[in-house]
């Protein structure tokens, strides 16, 4: 998720899209939240290690 949000801001930079740029923060910020929630060894939808 967190390639993906950076892909999506790059491109949205990129070709100045906007709403593309946002998702890209959104998914983002998503995608280090779980990965610091699976980092701390909490269990992230069911599974020990979010990868």
């Amino acid at each position: 998720m967190i390639v993906l949000g950076i892909v999506l801001m790059v491109i949205g930079f990129i070709a100045k899209i906007a709403i593309l740029w946002g998702i890209g923060i959104v998914v983002l910020v998503i995608g280090l939240i779980l990965l610091i929630l699976g980092a701390m060894g909490r269990a992230v939808g069911g599974r020990k290690h979010y990868y």
